[in-house]
């Protein structure tokens, strides 16, 4: 269990840093920008919450192995393919938390701080992005569980190979085929673990919120 752990933490130690920055920048394009094919984008990005994970891994074993240079890179059955495969169907729970957040800062308080001569950066640094945190730490730490947890897609696209591209669920999967249920069970509880230790985080921050505006 402890390699496929270790596989785990790397991906997670890859995707949530992509979560925050491609997550939280859509989400800031959705909720800030009015342009053409905004709609089509929104519905492309949350695309993968409804897909089966046998269609979404489908579709992108597709891409990998139909583009040249993604198939000459080697991505397929590799490591990469595993950051991937965790990352594709989390980002849209980031992008939708972002989006909110970003919705839902008063627009006045930003202008205000232009008039005041502050460039938009530092006003989305000093302004916009302290008012949204909470919901985009949200965000981001639902996604990063769905992606600790992802099964089917890193299945289709990266396999099962202990020490490269397995992960904990992976790991489970491979121990009920061999009938090793007590180190199944070890795994699951840990993943079990996380994702109780993630909701608490949400409804703490949650409750910190309500706090403030009460």
């Amino acid at each position: 269990m402890e390699r496929a752990l270790l596989v785990s933490l790397k991906v997670l130690a890859i995707d949530i840093p992509l979560l925050a920055v491609l997550g939280g920048g859509l989400g800031w394009l959705l909720a800030r920008h009015d342009f053409k094919g905004r709609e089509l984008l929104s519905l492309l990005v949350q695309l993968p919450i409804v897909l089966p994970p046998s269609v979404l891994g489908l579709y992108l074993l597709f891409v990998l192995g139909g583009v040249p240079f993604l198939r000459e890179a080697g991505l397929l059955f590799a490591f990469p393919a595993t950051v991937l495969g965790a990352l594709v169907p989390s980002l849209p729970i980031m992008v939708q938390a972002a989006r909110a957040a970003f919705s839902g800062v008063d627009r006045t308080l930003e202008e205000a701080a232009l008039t005041l001569g502050r460039g938009r950066w530092e006003v989305f640094r000093r302004v916009t992005l302290p008012l949204s945190r909470r919901m985009l730490l949200v965000g981001l730490a639902l996604s990063s569980a769905r992606a600790l947890g992802d099964f089917g897609v890193t299945l289709m696209v990266a396999g099962n190979i202990p020490g490269r591209t397995q992960t904990l669920p992976l790991y489970i999967y491979g121990q009920v085929e061999s009938l090793n249920f007590a180190r199944a069970n070890a795994a699951a509880l840990l993943l079990v673990g996380v994702g109780i230790g993630s909701l608490w985080l949400v409804r703490r921050m949650e409750a910190g919120s309500h706090e403030r505006l009460a």
